[in-house]
């Protein structure tokens, strides 16, 4: 099961470290000062996702890449239209003249739309920009697929869900066969739904289908990070699309429900809006972040108290 830590303390900037146990695979949402994300963390994530680039969700990234330069890995970057020219930007703004090509490389993942993503590619010492190729997915590794939507914020903010893969159990007590080579081959059958393939047990060949009984499909975990938006319907619609019946989402709810009118000023949301959409959603568990700097650790409880009455009211 996926694993998200908050990074930041209540008056820092925001940033999330989701984990994949005992992969050592680590994945950053927002990369804003956060006093609890350690340099060994830093240097194990293969993933930047940034929301938008407001200095309180992209100012740590000099210092993430710092911890990075050296590792020789490839470290994706994912992010809203423009993103690969503000990180080339920064990137640029240093001297590099000690540091070989192969020091590491970043591809650079601008999302236009949801199904048109520009691949970029730049490395070191002098970080040109190399236009890779466009695809319609964002992200797939061999742990998990991240699909996103974009959000008004009065700017694009992308709120992204990350779902592991499925997984598929075997049934050893229904089985009368010998455990062999061949679950693994009628894993591979199920998975890609052949049916018709032949298996072998016991010497004598088997249909898949005829096995099918035997596995079952795990749906792979559903994390999500909704990071600044209005509190406006049509970003609720593209919400709702993406982060419906999710297993656990972060979402963002940076006012208190009396400062309502500065929500709207300033394109964010407030605690009861931000229950109210999770318990549209029917995820299965909801946790309200990203309060306004504002506000002290009793105004959090209040926020907290709202949101989840909004989010349990059924």
């Amino acid at each position: 099961m996926l694993q998200a830590e908050i990074k930041s303390l209540l008056k820092e900037d925001i940033s999330i470290l989701i984990k994949v146990p005992n992969s050592g695979k680590h994945y950053l949402c927002d990369c804003g000062e956060a006093s609890l994300l350690t340099v060994k963390e830093t240097q194990t994530i293969s993933a930047l996702f940034i929301s938008h680039t407001h200095i309180d969700h992209f100012s740590n990234f000099d210092g993430i890449f710092k911890h990075q330069i050296g590792s020789g890995e490839k470290i994706v970057i994912c992010g809203p239209k423009n993103i690969h020219h503000q990180a080339e930007a920064r990137l640029k703004s240093y001297t590099w003249n000690l540091i070989d090509e192969n020091a590491i490389e970043y591809e650079i993942r601008e999302i236009i739309s949801e199904k048109e993503i520009h691949v970029y590619r730049i490395r070191p010492p002098f970080w040109n920009l190399e236009s890779v190729t466009t695809q319609d997915f964002l992200f797939e590794d061999e742990y998990v697929t991240v699909e996103c939507t974009i959000l008004d914020h009065k700017t694009d903010s992308v709120a992204y869900l990350f779902k592991e893969k499925d997984s598929v159990t075997f049934h050893e007590n229904a089985s009368t066969f010998k455990k062999g080579k061949w679950i693994g081959e009628l894993k591979t059958a199920f998975e890609n739904n052949n049916a018709d393939r032949e298996i072998e047990i016991e010497e004598k060949m088997h249909k898949a289908a005829d096995l099918f009984h035997l596995l079952t499909r795990n749906p792979g975990y559903k994390l999500g990070v909704i990071m600044d938006h209005a509190a406006i319907e049509d970003n609720y619609r593209k919400i709702k699309t993406v982060f419906e019946g999710a297993d656990l989402v972060y979402i963002e709810t940076f006012y208190k429900d009396t400062d309502q009118e500065f929500a709207n000023l300033n394109y964010h949301s407030f605690a009861s809006a931000s229950g109210k959409i999770m318990n549209d959603c029917q995820v299965k568990q909801a946790i309200p972040i990203h309060f306004s700097r504002r506000y002290t650790e009793s105004d959090q409880q209040e926020i907290e108290t709202a949101f989840y009455k909004a989010f349990k009211k059924n």
